[in-house]
């Protein structure tokens, strides 16, 4: 339950956007490096705040306790830290696991893709996090996928907001697994899980709640500068400057159009330290004013701790990193083929070598083998006498757009005709 089996058709599609995404990657200079598909358990407990019970934890295998990796993150962590590697701008596309519910229309399974970018590496602040959400930007437009946000807001931010509304720090990472939920359902709901579940008093939950549905531009981190409660506080104060100098960036990036500085948004894994992110794509909606959003599809954050947990002398290494949603844009962009009826090539023949009559088995196993020798992506039909007929129509069926004749009169002649399959013409060679 969870993963499914992917036929050609559903390869094609997602190698076209696997190639689209590693091009952008490329253009920002990233290198590809890889990690095992298993992990100590240790590794992976307690970097997932409430969804480390999703983690796939395996029996003991000759003792050691292993688990499925969760992300890709984590596992870059653990690399830097084992190879001491302080500065790196990698990506990283593999399988990740998750025993969640699967919601397999809406892109969610329990096996599924992750595309990572990240920097790790001590730099002047926000400029890699300003290149990260850029990148989103770039794949999303590339991808014309139709209309989406990138929400930003930072955990300094909301660890100021939550310490000024009165919330104990032991209750931060739950009060921010609930926030998570808010592009989910209403805040009413929220704000009722928040007392009912996770203890907070009503009074604080309000509070919070004044903050939270605010969202905006570098106009509201002035305000929220000059906000006499949160400007006292130094976590909150350092976070909107940070924040200030993210969107003056992304204004020099040209792409605050799709900008917006959300306090909603908490991102509810434990190891985000500054700046998080979210896209999501927007729908537009007769009903209501604003395009309403139907699923993010890009995440990512700075986590400048997490390195620090693998390193046995704690040493940290400052990163930022974004996760592109592959899965679930794969959903939209097969549905759009079924819908327009297009049909997918699954394969690259160029050429299809054919025989108009019997007894030419062997001039066309020769032709074919000269073709491949030279690189050329032939084709030929598993039969000793197919017919003429059958093999053009197999071309047709799978969009080959050659095909390579050879008969009785073009052996002695020393020349095969070529024919364009779409145009039925034919010139000898």
């Amino acid at each position: 339950q969870g993963t499914r089996d992917h036929p050609p058709s559903h390869v094609v599609l997602r190698d076209r956007l696997l190639a689209a995404v590693v091009a952008c990657f490329k253009r920002h200079g990233a290198a590809a490096i890889d990690t095992p598909v298993l992990e100590l358990r240790e590794t992976l407990m307690g970097k997932y705040g409430e969804d480390t019970k999703l983690i796939y934890e395996l029996q003991d295998q000759g003792g050691e306790l292993l688990a499925l990796r969760y992300d890709l993150t984590v596992p870059f962590a653990r690399y830097l830290a084992m190879n001491k590697i302080t500065n790196i701008k990698r990506y990283h596309i593999a399988k990740v696991y998750r025993r969640d519910n699967p919601a397999m229309t809406r892109g969610r399974y329990r096996e599924f893709y992750q595309c990572d970018f990240d920097i790790a590496g001590q730099f002047d602040p926000m400029l890699p996090d300003a290149e990260c959400v850029k990148i989103t930007h770039e794949i999303l437009s590339d991808l014309q996928l139709g209309d989406f946000l990138i929400k930003v807001n930072d955990r300094r931010i909301l660890n100021g907001v939550f310490a000024v509304c009165g919330i104990p720090d032991s209750k931060f990472i739950p009060t921010c697994s609930s926030m998570d939920k808010l592009d989910k359902i209403p805040w009413e709901e929220v704000r009722s899980e928040m007392v009912g579940e996770k203890g907070l008093s009503p009074e604080a939950a309000d509070r919070i709640g004044e903050y939270v549905q605010l969202h905006g531009g570098l106009d509201l981190i002035e305000r929220l500068l000059q906000d006499p409660k949160l400007s006292q506080n130094k976590l909150a104060k350092e976070g909107l400057g940070d924040m200030k100098l993210l969107l003056e960036y992304l204004s020099l990036f040209g792409i605050t159009g799709k900008i917006s500085f959300d306090l909603s948004l908490a991102r509810g894994l434990d190891y985000y330290t500054g700046v998080i992110f979210e896209a999501v794509l927007l729908q537009q909606n007769d009903h209501v004013e604003e395009p309403i959003s139907v699923g993010s599809v890009a995440g990512g954050g700075r986590y400048d701790g997490l390195v620090g947990m693998f390193d046995p002398k704690g040493r940290k290494v400052p990163c930022v990193g974004v996760s592109i949603g592959i899965e679930r844009i794969f959903s939209i962009l097969e549905q759009r083929v079924k819908a327009s009826g297009e049909k997918v090539r699954t394969t690259e023949t160029q050429v299809l070598v054919v025989t108009p009559h019997k007894h030419l088995l062997g001039a066309r196993l020769k032709l074919i083998s000269e073709l491949w020798d030279a690189g050329i992506k032939a084709e030929m039909l598993y039969k000793k006498d197919p017919k003429l007929l059958k093999q053009l129509q197999y071309c047709e069926d799978t969009g080959i757009p050659l095909a390579a004749i050879v008969g009785e009169q073009e052996l002695t002649d020393g020349v095969v005709k070529l024919r364009d399959v779409a145009k039925r013409e034919e010139v000898r060679m």
